[in-house]
């Protein structure tokens, strides 16, 4: 057992378990945040992903022990009330399908636009290209991620 320090969704939070639990174990197990989804357990299908130190991570392939003193960000801690512009994009545009895979799209996307403002269509293809979504809405992920980049830099 160890104890490790994490910063999630803005608080400070402590945790004790083996160094070797996935960070994605912790978040939703020790801290209740089920947001990041249990996929492939091997970081290759992007149902897991969360903002680690500003940078969109997978959870599921990284221990706590690597993760400790970072920054985290869930699903959960991207806005109080789901209004953050890729979440509103995402709901302007009916994106969600089952919506299982969606957490992960979503906070890779708030990574894309937080390096690139205005991305082109390689470039959204790029980023989310591990990003697995089984009901196939591609489509209209590729859509809401040009919404998304719009509210962001405040067009309508």
């Amino acid at each position: 057992m160890g104890r490790f320090r994490l910063q999630v969704n803005g608080r400070r939070q402590v945790v004790d378990v083996p160094g070797d639990t996935p960070l994605l174990w912790v978040l939703r197990e020790e801290l209740g945040l089920t947001g990041p989804r249990y996929g492939c357990g091997v970081g290759a299908c992007g149902a897991c992903v969360s903002l680690i130190d500003g940078a969109a991570g997978r959870p599921c392939v990284r221990t706590v022990e690597d993760a400790d003193g970072a920054r985290v960000t869930t699903i959960e801690g991207l806005s109080e009330h789901g209004d953050h512009p890729v979440q509103r994009a995402w709901v302007d545009l009916d994106v969600a399908q089952c919506g299982y895979c969606q957490p992960g799209q979503i906070m890779t996307v708030v990574a894309l636009l937080a390096r690139v403002p205005d991305p082109s269509d390689a470039q959204i293809d790029e980023a989310l290209r591990d990003n697995v979504c089984r009901c196939g809405t591609y489509p209209r992920i590729r859509s809401a991620v040009r919404r998304a980049a719009s509210l962001v830099r405040g067009a309508s």
